[in-house]
């Protein structure tokens, strides 16, 4: 499998204190890869880095080939918060990441017949004209996903999207991710803090050290979905992430 994103010796330093130090790791065209680590380690801004809102002082990062600053249109973000546009339905919330996106280099019709065919992927095609006040919190993340899927990314970069949501919810929507994942072929790119998260969903892991963060591991995840975490070799899995991370860091 070829690799769509590659992070080369990066470094970052804030306020004279290293982020990351000579940090590399190569993301596969197609998979779903999962990031964890200690709290504070960089996760959540390694998807700024690979999206090119932050620079990196020393390294490379290239996406599809080219440097990740010319490589956006191949991204597409899914925030731990939905930030839907509370006025707009949620078909108009679709169609606004494509006008942002697209300008006026798609036709409006074709924009909303692309929300409509994502929202119906999602498991909303009856819901399209409800505002965000009227959908539970899992049915805004789905939105948030359509708006994702709605331009076409190669890569869609996932920040802790399931974090605020309750158990069961949560649990659902893992399994959702996982079917809208194989439907269309993207790749995923996934944080988390919970290790029960990661091992459902990712190809592979990597664990990041804690500050100045280096890639600690990075596990292969090869049983077939949906996974039984009670399974020996998950449960294995499962420890082994306990001693990388710290066992006072993991859920």
């Amino acid at each position: 499998m070829n690799a769509i994103v590659d992070l080369r010796e990066i470094s970052i330093a804030f306020g004279g204190e290293t982020i990351y130090d000579r940090l590399s790791f190569t993301i596969r065209d197609g998979e779903f890869l999962c990031i964890v680590g200690q709290s504070g380690c960089g996760k959540s801004t390694l998807l700024r880095v690979i999206g090119d809102l932050l620079k990196v002082d020393a390294g490379e990062v290239r996406v599809a080939g080219r440097p990740a600053a010319i490589a956006w249109e191949d991204i597409a973000y899914v925030f731990q918060s939905p930030r839907l546009l509370p006025w707009r339905n949620a078909e108009d919330n679709v169609v606004l990441g494509q006008q942002l996106r697209f300008g006026k280099r798609v036709p409006q019709q074709a924009m909303r017949e692309k929300a409509r065919e994502l929202l119906a992927l999602v498991g909303l095609d009856k819901d399209r004209l409800k505002t965000p006040g009227m959908l539970s919190g899992g049915e805004r993340q789905r939105v948030s996903i359509a708006r994702a899927l709605a331009v076409n990314p190669r890569i869609i970069l996932m920040d802790e999207p399931f974090s605020a949501l309750d158990v069961a919810t949560r649990q659902r929507m893992r399994a959702e991710i996982v079917e809208i994942w194989r439907k269309t072929g993207k790749t995923i790119v996934f944080v988390t803090h919970e290790v029960d998260e990661a091992i459902e969903l990712a190809d592979r892991i990597v664990v990041l050290s804690s500050k100045p963060t280096k890639v600690r591991s990075i596990i292969e995840v090869e049983q077939p979905r949906p996974r039984d975490l009670s399974l020996p070799e998950l449960r294995s899995v499962h420890e082994r992430l306990r001693q990388l991370i710290g066992e006072q860091d993991v859920r």
